[in-house]
């Protein structure tokens, strides 16, 4: 072969390499951003309360919580594991009563008012009673706060209205080890 053809010859099954790993990469956790970051200010924005003290009213938990240490969970859907991650706040939360720490979870859905008798459930069974389940009006979230159409969860901890944690997950990737992380990071809004 002509010195020409033979250097494709070798370059090519290369590059094809190269592209073929970029091209099939999936997200990973550590590589996915979304909601608010790190020093960002939480603004408010309405949901509709499900199991909290304001069941069936649509309020802003943001607001009503102010200063206060929160932890606020995004998520796409309450499964096995999203459920596990809010039984463990939710006991970091009662634990914290004192310290007036605050949480809840937000569902987003395109149809919040099927979400209501699952959710019920959810926080009947698994006696989460001091985490309000609620849902948003769509699965996009608020618009300030950019979460990401490839997260599964997001959840973000602010104190004094800043935003002190961030983690974000694809579907699949709320691992045990994952909630550990989140749960042990929880101390970081703890003053």
């Amino acid at each position: 072969m002509p010195a020409k053809y033979w250097d494709w010859y070798l370059v090519l099954p290369m590059l094809v390499a190269t592209v073929a790993m970029f091209g099939l990469q999936t997200v990973n956790a550590g590589d996915l951003k979304s909601g608010l970051q790190v020093d960002e200010y939480p603004p408010a924005f309405y949901v509709t309360d499900i199991t909290g003290p304001a069941a069936s009213t649509k309020l802003c938990y943001r607001c009503q919580y102010g200063a206060r240490p929160v932890v606020s969970v995004f998520v796409r859907g309450m499964d096995e594991n999203t459920t596990k991650l809010v039984k463990e706040l939710d006991a970091v939360v009662a634990k914290n009563s004192g310290k007036k720490m605050a949480a809840f979870v937000t569902v987003l859905s395109e149809d919040p008012d099927a979400q209501e008798a699952a959710l019920k459930k959810i926080a009947n069974d698994n006696k989460i009673a001091h985490t309000p389940l609620t849902v948003f009006e769509n699965n996009v979230g608020p618009a300030k706060y950019n979460i990401a159409k490839d997260a599964s969860v997001t959840v973000m901890m602010w104190v004094d209205s800043n935003v002190k944690v961030n983690h974000a997950l694809p579907a699949g990737k709320l691992t045990a080890e994952e909630i550990a992380k989140i749960v042990k990071d929880t101390e970081k809004i703890l003053n």
